[in-house]
């Protein structure tokens, strides 16, 4: 199969459907950051010295001043494509730096290039599929969300690109926030229902889908909203080879795009997305099959993914295995990166170890410390703080256990932070889903206070030991809007075995048509 990969990134799911044969039609990513990533490690080019396979849309900078482009904020990209590199003629196969409101104009005013990209430039069958994750803060239940925010546009744009280029399936991946109703004028807004109409609309049929990650057998708890969309031709020949359960899948969908196919008005109680916690036996008895490789109690762990790192006694090197011979081939070989250890004060240490600590408390014990340690609680009840006394915590003269209670409580208000997200990664259990700044979480060994390294991060969202991260290590201040730096880079990415799982997905659907 073949694909148009929209909001790119750092190449996750690209690197999922590659190694399962797909070709790359086309890409197109915002960020020049991630975009230096991406054609780094896609198509062996380093931009700071050279481009063949990566053009700039539109650029406030000339060809040659390359390091000011890849430090250039996006919101400023010109609108009128002013020192694009695009060649109209020669695009097969290329990574397109720019936006995808931008593109889409683009397109308008090239309809011969809308043809070679409907054709896969001259492929058998025309385009196979156009993929991508637009941009999901505003979507995210861990940010702020906000109805009238432009990132919420963009899948629509990416619904429009789709319009242009008709591919036999789109894929639309983003975070789970998208199905929490937004409010409004007290009305609810279901964004996620919204785009399956858009979709029906232009003429595909809409199955929404929540997937989790680790059931695809990524060390990391990851849930994800993916709506997939076989256009109508499409589905009415695969159809025909559906099993009874794959009709079941397809009946809402189905009744969905006849309701906007006939211009009748449909609520979103009529139409919903399957769930993979909830409708287990539709996965596992479909085409989904492959969103559902590990049974619930036998998910890869953080200690499975990163273990090795540290030299852990008994380490089960199964997961690292799994990916090297997965992504073997796939990619060119290159020197492990991205393991520089990141300096953490004394007083930052002490906290990572307060963490520790927690994970391994009762609920009413690690909630006191909890707020003990944001200073929102001053006395800690007698049986929790028992409990908690018993470990060895690390102070400045050393690991000590507390016996006294006012010594305590004292070492405790010593080291309050108002930080909300930080936690220690537990050992035997998958990584949390907020995983994409050093800040987010510590490493679970008491021998290792300190935040995760990019290779580590990058090994629990399952991306192989040759995938090198490239540009800043990480950013601050107002650069966090718009700069894509390696840590970001990994956890915005779709995980590539959840990309690899998808890509299984597809070829089913398609092998149907044979």
């Amino acid at each position: 199969m073949n694909h148009i990969e929209l909001f790119a990134g750092c190449g996750g799911l690209n690197l999922g459907l590659k190694s399962e044969g797909f070709k790359l039609t086309l890409a197109n990513e915002l960020s020049p950051m991630a975009s230096e990533t991406f054609a780094f490690n896609f198509f062996d080019e380093d931009l700071n010295k050279e481009s063949k396979r990566t053009v700039w849309l539109s650029s406030n900078y000339p060809r040659n001043h390359i390091s000011k482009r890849l430090r250039e904020d996006p919101r400023t990209y010109p609108d009128n494509f002013e020192n694009s590199d695009i060649d109209i003629d020669d695009l097969e196969g290329k990574l397109v730096v720019g936006n995808i409101i931008q593109l889409n104009k683009f397109l308008e005013k090239n309809p011969k290039l809308v043809k070679d990209l409907q054709s896969a430039f001259g492929e058998d069958g025309g385009l196979d599929l156009v993929s991508g994750g637009p941009p999901c803060q505003s979507f995210s239940m861990a940010g702020l969300r906000q109805l009238d925010n432009d990132r919420n546009t963009l899948p629509w744009e990416f619904a429009h690109f789709v319009d242009l280029t008709k591919p036999k399936f789109a894929l639309l991946e983003n975070v789970s926030g998208i199905l929490k109703a937004f409010e409004t004028d007290g009305k609810k807004f279901f964004a996620w229902f919204e785009v399956a109409k858009v979709f029906a609309k232009i003429g595909y049929i809409p199955l929404s889908l929540h997937v989790n990650a680790k059931y695809a057998g990524v060390a990391q708890n990851r849930p994800r909203f993916l709506l997939l969309a076989i256009r109508e031709d499409i589905f009415n020949q695969i159809s025909t080879r559906f099993t009874s359960v794959e009709h079941l899948i397809f009946k809402k969908p189905v009744s969905l795009f006849k309701a906007i196919k006939e211009q009748r008005n449909i609520e979103v109680s009529e139409y919903e997305y399957l769930d993979i916690e909830k409708d287990k036996n539709l996965f596992v008895d479909s085409f989904l099959q492959y969103f559902y490789i590990k049974r619930s109690n036998d998910f890869y762990s953080v200690s499975d993914a990163i273990g090795d790192f540290i030299n852990e006694k008994n380490h089960d090197p199964q997961f690292t295995q799994y990916l090297q011979k997965k992504f073997s081939g796939v990619l060119k070989d290159k020197p492990v990166t991205n393991y520089d250890l990141r300096s953490n004060g004394e007083l930052v240490q002490r906290r990572f170890r307060i963490y520790q600590i927690m994970n391994e408390l009762s609920l009413t014990a690690k909630k006191q410390l909890k707020q003990a340690l944001k200073g929102q609680l001053q006395v800690i009840d007698k049986s929790s703080l028992l409990e908690i006394m018993q470990y060895e915590f690390l102070t400045a003269g050393g690991y000590k256990r507390f016996t006294d209670e006012s010594d305590f409580m004292q070492f405790i208000s010593e080291h309050q932070t108002n930080k909300q997200t930080q936690k220690a990664l537990k050992r035997n259990d998958p990584a949390p889903t907020a995983l994409s700044i050093p800040d987010d979480a510590c490493h679970y060994h008491p021998d290792h206070l300190r935040t995760l390294t990019v290779r580590e991060m990058a090994r629990l969202q399952s991306f192989p030991d040759n995938f090198s991260f490239r540009s800043k290590v990480t950013t601050g201040g107002g650069s966090r809007k718009f700069e894509v730096p390696q840590y970001t880079q990994v956890g915005n990415a779709v995980p590539p075995i959840l990309g690899v799982a998808i890509a299984r997905t597809l070829k089913h659907l398609k092998m149907k048509l044979d």
